[in-house]
């Protein structure tokens, strides 16, 4: 028997809630009715003569809201003026500018020649005490960092960092056992800002006395079939200075005396040594993408060096004049004044206290 308000019969389906139960997961909410195409009349509207049951509803506008459509302006509107902002950011209008402006690495070697013949010694250590270098401090560290502090445009710390990529630079150029005499390279390559490595590379593989391709122009290396270097601890001796030159470039002069102990290429240990002179003058110029990146661009070289003969070739290596030697006969190479693309050969006299 059915229970109360249950057909006499019972519920249809033989289940409970009967076959109604299989629409039960169709539900039709406010919005699936608003959305409906067709629209049921009321009874009322339905008396009218000739009414129809139903009436087409118009169609539902599915474009973008009014609120979404100004986020939409709005949005390109930033992103417009992002753009603009960016071409005319006159930062980088002056850093492009100011890169362009740089100019080649420009170089100068001076060789200087003994007036007598060279001193040697077995004893290193009695050679520097018995030359000017005898106070210079040993490697790097006669290579102090001066006492630096912010400028105009440039904080504390890029001025510090200038300052040390220009004595790492002088370090690997200057006191780097493979460089000053195995020959190699990269060690100093790859502290130079990208613009110089056309003209680095080219300097090594094409050398010439044109005041701009001289490998001795952008480090110190000797002749290894000429001499090697009797003492490691090569006394040294100068100054660093930073200074702003504009607002977007940092220069870094320095200015250092190296003093090796050399002796012949494959002399027994027991060989006299002599001592060997250089003075080096390097101007560098950093913008803040050196200095992020901790790299430098080289503009002036000028190097005296001895002692060396006038007569020989001191654009790719340095061929010292060593214990017991003199200097050969004849000036410097000659120079041609009507070859605009040459530099005037230079030579020096080392006096004795050199």
């Amino acid at each position: 028997m059915g229970g109360l308000g249950d057909p006499p019969e019972g519920t249809p389906g033989g289940a409970p809630g009967g076959a109604d139960d299989e629409y039960r997961s169709v539900v039709f909410d406010e919005s699936f009715v608003r959305a409906a195409r067709l629209q049921e009349f009321s009874a009322q509207e339905r008396m009218g003569d000739h009414a129809p049951a139903v009436r087409r509803r118009p169609p539902v506008r599915r474009g973008l809201s009014r609120q979404a459509l100004i986020l939409v302006v709005l949005i390109a509107v930033a992103f417009g003026t992002a753009i603009y902002m960016g071409v005319r950011n006159p930062y980088a209008t002056s850093a492009s500018g100011s890169r362009q402006s740089l100019q080649p690495l420009r170089m100068t070697v001076v060789p200087l020649s003994p007036q007598s013949e060279v001193t040697g010694a077995v004893d290193t250590a009695k050679l520097y005490a018995d030359s000017p270098a005898a106070q210079f401090r040993i490697g790097a560290e006669g290579i102090p960092l001066p006492a630096s502090r912010s400028t105009a445009n440039f904080s504390d710390s890029q001025v510090v960092t200038a300052l040390t990529t220009a004595k790492d630079y002088i370090v690997r150029s200057s006191l780097y056992p493979e460089v000053l005499t195995g020959g190699q390279v990269r060690p100093v390559r790859v502290m130079l800002d990208p613009d110089q490595l056309d003209q680095f590379d080219e300097s090594f593989a094409h050398p010439a006395a044109d005041g701009r391709h001289a490998p001795t122009g952008w480090l110190v290396r000797f002749d290894p079939e000429v001499a090697e270097l009797a003492d490691r601890q090569i006394r040294v001796q100068g100054t660093l200075q930073a200074t702003e030159t504009n607002s977007s470039t940092l220069e870094v002069v320095a200015d250092h005396l190296f003093v090796y102990a050399l002796r012949p290429a494959g002399a027994a240990a027991g060989a006299e040594a002599s001592l060997f002179t250089v003075r080096r003058e390097l101007h560098f110029s950093f913008d803040r993408d050196d200095l992020r990146l901790h790299q430098a661009r080289l503009q002036v070289s000028y190097v005296q060096a001895g002692p060396l003969s006038c007569a020989e070739d001191s654009v790719d290596q340095l061929r010292p004049l060593l214990a017991g030697q003199t200097a050969a006969a004849g000036g410097p190479a000659g120079t041609d004044p009507y070859a605009t693309g040459d530099t005037t050969a230079l030579c020096g006299a080392l006096t004795a206290s050199g």
